[in-house]
């Protein structure tokens, strides 16, 4: 049996504004958001908004 590979991968998209910041605020973390990409597309690179920085900042592709 042949076995098929999924072009859709999931990724996790981290928020850089806080990972530079280092996130010394109230509420210490880091945004992160879960979605799926085209697995032959260059690494994805969304604006989201971010609940520790109170606004929409860049989220980037986190390697696993």
């Amino acid at each position: 049996m042949k076995k098929e590979k999924n072009v859709r991968v999931i990724v996790i998209l981290e928020c850089t504004s806080c990972v530079r910041n280092g996130v010394i605020k109230e509420f210490s973390g880091i945004s992160r958001y879960i979605t799926e990409k085209n697995r032959y597309n260059t690494p994805l690179e969304l604006k989201k908004f971010c609940r520790y920085c109170k606004k929409h900042t860049t989220h980037e592709e986190v390697k696993k």
